[in-house]
């Protein structure tokens, strides 16, 4: 049994390394893009769900091996679905009225496609590396609940962002917007994968 006091260090320690780590990261600027144009709380439980399945990995990855896994495939194949997405976003899909109705009764397709974007956004990404790295030297339920809490905080402050922003602009505009950040993000993903 793990001593309190460690595991609320480690949960300290991870919550505030991982909410620093996520500022500015390319699952920040998704969760803002993805809130502008759906429901926050179905994007925060996407994000959680997918966040708290990346770091429980990246936990006992660390804990148990002690090293970073290999990135490079995953970045590529990363990097894949989010030029992917991009299409996807700017086509679009075509709803019939009987569809359309059952979308506005249901989330569940947003939120598996915001959950699937995020847990192949945090596979190799330095949050990952992070966790892997503090589960090493740190408690296992702490560091854990910790960066997963540390990063679903810091996405919160994007999601603010985002339904701000959507509420003011064009669905185009949040369209486009959202299939160039996907671009920018697969070509970068591809470029760390191949180097």
């Amino acid at each position: 049994m793990p001593n309190p006091e460690d595991v609320v260090q480690a949960f300290l320690i991870s919550f505030g390394i991982i909410f620093v780590a996520e500022l500015g990261d390319k699952s920040q600027l998704m969760a803002m893009t993805f809130a502008a144009r759906y429901k926050a709380s179905t994007i925060l439980i996407a994000i959680t769900a997918a966040t708290a399945c990346v770091h429980l990995f990246s936990v006992l990855i660390g804990a148990a091996l002690g090293v970073a896994m290999p990135t490079k495939t995953i970045s590529i194949v990363a990097g894949v679905a989010f030029l992917v997405f991009a299409a996807w976003t700017l086509r679009g899909d075509k709803l019939s009225d009987d569809e359309q109705a059952q979308a506005a009764k249901s989330t569940r397709s947003v939120l598996l496609t915001v959950a699937a974007a995020f847990f192949l956004a945090e596979l190799g990404d330095k949050t990952m590396l992070a966790t892997i790295t503090l589960a090493t030297k740190n408690g296992l339920v702490g560091t854990w609940v910790g960066s997963t809490l540390g990063m679903v905080a810091a996405d919160a402050l994007a999601i603010v962002v985002g339904q701000q922003l959507g509420a003011r602009l064009p669905e185009r505009t949040v369209k486009i917007g959202a299939a160039i950040t996907f671009v920018v993000f697969g070509v970068i993903l591809i470029v760390e994968g191949v180097r």
